[in-house]
């Protein structure tokens, strides 16, 4: 996979999809060859950078669909009573989505639940 996207949610996506190597458009044409030499020769090839981010959030709690729908309607900018209209549920329940992703990501607040799911690959603007 040749992507811009460095976020280990995007690498366990395209690694469950099948890919065998992931690659950044940043990195140097020369190693960006040896790597897809590598991958055509049946080896997988992840950078170093994204290993270790990925190694870093193996364990961490998966965020639920219904919670990626929230996060998604926060960076949107919607309040909770606007979340829950959109998501057909109740408001009480966007709190609770809410306390689950600020826990699972580490996140004091909505702003930094929002730049965390937005490094990872959770999410995109």
């Amino acid at each position: 996979m040749l992507t811009t996207f460095e976020g280990d949610v995007e690498v366990k996506r395209a690694l469950a999809a099948g890919a065998r190597g992931y690659l950044l458009k940043s990195m140097p044409p020369a190693e960006l060859l040896e790597v897809i030499r590598l991958v055509h020769a049946g080896k997988k090839r992840i950078p170093p950078e994204l290993a270790a981010q990925l190694a870093e959030h193996i364990s961490d709690d998966h965020l639920t669909v219904r919670e990626i729908e929230v996060i998604r309607e926060v960076a949107a900018g919607n309040r909770n009573r606007d979340i829950a209209d959109a998501l057909h549920i109740s408001e009480e329940t966007v709190k609770v989505h809410m306390k689950h992703i600020l826990d699972k990501l580490g996140a004091k607040d909505r702003t930094q639940a929002i730049t965390i799911a937005m490094r990872r690959g959770i999410i995109h603007l």
